[in-house]
């Protein structure tokens, strides 16, 4: 009843995006649900890794095309996380600090992909599914069927979870001698568009694939930066499982980064306190709705439209509105952003970069949320903000449009729109603001919100009907 999750990040050893989170719950609530899951992922010199205890399980040598590379099979020694830990560490390779962006980002994924395979083949492991996360791990699904290497686990089930589609992690043909000896008439498989695609691979050649929202895995088929015939072709095999959220971590109660804690009984002095906390922390005044940001400032969660339509905002509503942004991205949105702070700056600040104390008490002293994504696979900020009673503004996308019903609708909570636009924005800020000068009806949305279940119980037993559909040992 072996289960591997293989993932290029797992909060909180190293995290960029929302793929960590995911990765450091599910198997975790896997685990309580009597499935054995384990993480497997690359070494990152970051701060889990110095302040923790390994213990090294492996160790051998393999080779990157004519290269030897030698790595080592850490696991982490107290299980602190919920389930086994385990980290390959590759001297040159796996071993740097940052997770993306290295001119060899491609022979690292490739590296790490073999080393986790080489390492459960020589010492005989024997896993009853392998979980693969995003294209850094999209050749597994590959190899085990098409190199005679690892023929032992041509039977072993592989799901592959797409948490964004955006990003394939392709190469070109010129490096397929990094990859073991292949059946070559099978090279078909791993080619998409005139280049290896690991991503198109994964998807060809694992047993199911899921999407993290069921609107995500249909947007899929017309939106996956050019994979979309694939997904159209492959539908039958796809399956959307919406993300969930680890509550003992969000948790208003118990949040250890929260300065006032609160449940639902207390949310209206609860958010007040936090909120004087967070307008002093940013110079802006508790007396007003505070509209946060939180996230990449990118294109895709719609961050270059942000620094337009926030100005026109608080042109519409002087002295009426705060806004806070915290996040990092595109040079050109962030400079745009810093540049608002002085000219209007009792209603707006920012911080550019990312602190993780300071995004819980944001969560929890905001009033709204604003989502403007363009893509949002599933979303686990707006799961959040309803956990701390914050209304969530959110482009109808992905999971946004899964999650967030508009206070507008029977049972609703939150304020949806259709466009990552200035205008779109702008409307709905002057919506959030009607919405805030009625006390009563903002509490009844802070009560909706907070009453909702979006924990890992019922994602993770979701994923175990579909491991036990391909594995009844499990």
């Amino acid at each position: 009843m072996k289960v591997f999750h293989l993932s290029a990040e797992c909060y909180p050893v190293a995290k960029v995006g929302g793929l960590a989170d995911v990765v450091g719950a599910l198997p975790k609530y896997q685990n309580q649900l009597g499935i054995e899951a384990a993480v497997v992922m690359p070494f990152y010199d970051r701060k889990f890794t110095q302040e923790n205890e390994f213990d090294v399980v492996f160790q051998a040598s393999s080779l990157l095309g004519t290269e030897r590379f030698y790595f080592e099979i850490l696991k982490e020694r107290t299980n602190k996380l919920g389930f086994e830990l385990f980290l390959i560490k590759i001297p040159g390779l796996l071993d740097r600090e940052n997770v993306y962006e290295y001119p060899d980002e491609t022979e690292q994924f490739i590296a790490f992909q073999l080393a986790f395979l080489d390492w459960i083949n020589w010492s005989q492991q024997s896993p009853d599914l392998i979980h693969c996360h995003d294209h850094h791990t999209g050749l597994v699904p590959f190899l085990i069927t098409n190199s005679k290497l690892y023929t032992r686990f041509a039977n072993t089930p592989t799901v592959l979870t797409i948490h964004n589609g955006q990003y394939h992690g392709a190469f070109s043909w010129t490096k397929l001698g990094l990859l073991p000896e292949i059946d070559m008439t099978k090279v078909g498989l791993l080619d998409w568009n005139g280049g290896i695609n690991p991503l198109a691979a994964g998807v060809k050649c694992c047993w199911r694939y899921t999407a993290v929202s069921p609107s995500y895995l249909e947007e899929l088929t017309y939106n996956s930066n050019g994979l979309e015939y694939l997904f159209y072709m492959e539908r039958s095999k796809g399956i959307g499982i919406l993300n969930g959220i680890d509550t003992e971590v969000w948790n208003p109660k118990t949040d250890p980064m929260v300065p006032e804690k609160f449940s639902l009984r207390q949310v209206v002095s609860g958010k007040q306190k936090n909120k004087v906390l967070l307008c002093e922390r940013f110079g802006l005044s508790p007396d007003k709705p505070v509209i946060s940001f939180i996230g990449r400032l990118v294109i895709e969660k719609g961050a270059d439209v942000l620094p337009e339509a926030l100005k026109e905002s608080m042109e519409a509503h002087p002295d009426g509105v705060n806004f806070i942004i915290l996040g990092a991205g595109e040079v050109k949105t962030q400079e745009a952003l810093v540049a608002l702070k002085e000219e209007f700056p009792n209603q707006y600040n920012a911080f550019i970069g990312y602190d993780e104390s300071l995004a819980h008490l944001v969560y929890a002293g905001s009033d709204f949320l604003l989502m403007p994504s363009r893509v949002e696979p599933c979303g686990l900020n707006q799961m959040y903000s309803m956990r701390y009673g914050t209304v969530p503004m959110v482009r109808v996308t992905g999971g946004l449009k899964d999650t967030v019903i508009d206070y507008g609708d029977e049972g609703g909570y939150g304020i949806r729109f259709l466009q990552a636009s200035v205008g779109d924005i702008v409307q709905s800020v002057g919506r959030a603001v009607e919405v805030y000068a009625n006390t009563a009806l903002l509490q009844l949305l802070r009560k909706r919100m907070m009453a909702l279940d979006f924990s890992w119980d019922r994602s993770a037993k979701e994923y175990i009907d579909l491991y036990q559909s391909l594995n009844p040992a499990i």
